[in-house]
C-alpha cells in the first residue's frame, strides 16, 4: 500500500534499513515525536499500514507501587500502538484526534507488556477517503504470561486541518 502522509514515508524509509535496525530506527522516530511514549520507553516491534506492535518493558520508571506496570503506562501503550496504526493511514491534510478511550484492568500483568493494533481493510479505506469520521482501533494488550490483563477500546477520529 502507498503511503499517503509524511509518517508513511518515514516509516518506510525505516524498513530499508536492516532488519536488525528497524525497530530502533522506528521507536526513535515515534518517541521524538511522542514525548511522553519516549519517556516510557514504548518500542515499536512491527508496523504497516494495517497493524502494529509496541512492547513496554516492566521497568522502574513506569512501575507501580507493587513492581508492576502503572495503569496510566498501560493506557499510554495502548494509545501510542493504535495512535500509530491509524496515524499511517490519515492523510497529511486531516488531523488525527483521540476521541474516546476505555481501559479496563481485568487482572494483574505479569512482567513486560505487548500491544498488537490492527485495522480492517474498510477501515483504512473509509480513513483514507472521507473529509472527516470516526473509527475504532482494536488492541490486544498482552503480558509476558500471554494472558490479557486489560480489555481497552480506543476510539480516534480525523477532521480536516484547515476550518
Amino acid at each position: 500500500m502507498k503511503p499517503i502522509n509524511r509518517l508513511g514515508r518515514m516509516v518506510r524509509l525505516c524498513k530499508k534499513l536492516p532488519q536488525a535496525w528497524q525497530s530502533a530506527a522506528l521507536s526513535k522516530l515515534f518517541n521524538g515525536a511522542v514525548k511522553f511514549a519516549g519517556t516510557a520507553g514504548i518500542r515499536i516491534h512491527q508496523a504497516d499500514y494495517h497493524q502494529a506492535e509496541m512492547r513496554l518493558g516492566n521497568k522502574k520508571r513506569v512501575q507501580n507501587h507493587i513492581k508492576g506496570v502503572h495503569a496510566a503506562a498501560t493506557a499510554l501503550l495502548g494509545e501510542s500502538v493504535t495512535g500509530l496504526v491509524f496515524g499511517l493511514n490519515v492523510p497529511d491534510d486531516k488531523l488525527p484526534l483521540l476521541k474516546a478511550m476505555d481501559v479496563n484492568y481485568v487482572r494483574r500483568a505479569q512482567g513486560s507488556l505487548k500491544a498488537v493494533a490492527s485495522l480492517s481493510e474498510e477501515q483504512i479505506v473509509q480513513i483514507r477517503s472521507a473529509e472527516k469520521g470516526e473509527v475504532e482501533v482494536a488492541v490486544v494488550i498482552t503480558d509476558e504470561a500471554g494472558e490479557e490483563p486489560v480489555q481497552a477500546r480506543y476510539l480516534w477520529a480525523w477532521v480536516p486541518k484547515k476550518r
